[in-house]
């Protein structure tokens, strides 16, 4: 997921970079250059130009299809809401749908990009989520809770018994609401 999400599309910013270095090296008019006439360089740098615009649609594919496992999982942690995670597939969809649109019928990618604008809002919807709402793990249960208090005022570990660090103000705090522990160097 990171390297359809991360990589590839940050290997082709950088290809990226360097054709629009080329578009205007060519607009410059470096002394090289002065084989070509005005009208040549004018149509070379559009050349790189319209470069540029492919290797974009390129990476939206890449982003698209990034969206989609994010998608599976925000939908299956329950700690997101799911509508969340039904609107980033649908978003993935909409990328990878705008992209061949602008490869196989480049004439209808304006009207295909208006009309899937809406989705592609569900980025930015998870992101104000995490940031306002943030998220909700799921709530221990009682005994399961009382458990860890228990273990942490023990000074051990379930797994592994070895003690922890607790500072001497919560162990006192705790000492209060938990029973004695039977084998406790903690206790006084």
């Amino acid at each position: 997921m990171v390297i359809l999400g991360g990589v590839m599309p940050a290997l082709l910013y950088f290809v990226n970079v360097v054709s629009d270095a080329g578009a205007l090296m060519i607009v410059r008019g470096a002394d090289f250059l002065s084989v070509f006439d005005k009208p040549q360089r004018d149509a070379l740098a559009m050349l790189f130009l319209r470069l540029h615009g492919h290797q974009n649609t390129a990476a939206e594919t890449l982003w698209g299809l990034w969206l989609l496992p994010l998608a599976i999982l925000v939908y299956r942690s329950r700690f997101l809401p799911r509508f969340l995670g039904v609107w980033l597939a649908i978003n993935g969809f909409a990328y990878v749908i705008i992209s061949f649109t602008g490869l196989l019928l480049p004439q209808y990618a304006d009207k295909v990009f208006i009309f899937s604008q809406p989705a592609l809002f569900g980025e930015m919807a998870f992101m104000l989520w995490l940031v306002i709402k943030g998220t909700k793990p799921p709530a221990l249960d009682a005994a399961a809770s009382s458990s860890a208090l228990l273990r942490l005022h023990c000074g051990r570990t379930e797994k592994s018994g070895v003690a922890l660090s607790v500072p001497g103000r919560i162990l006192e705090k705790v000492n209060l609401l938990l029973p004695v522990c039977p084998s406790s160097r903690l206790n006084r």
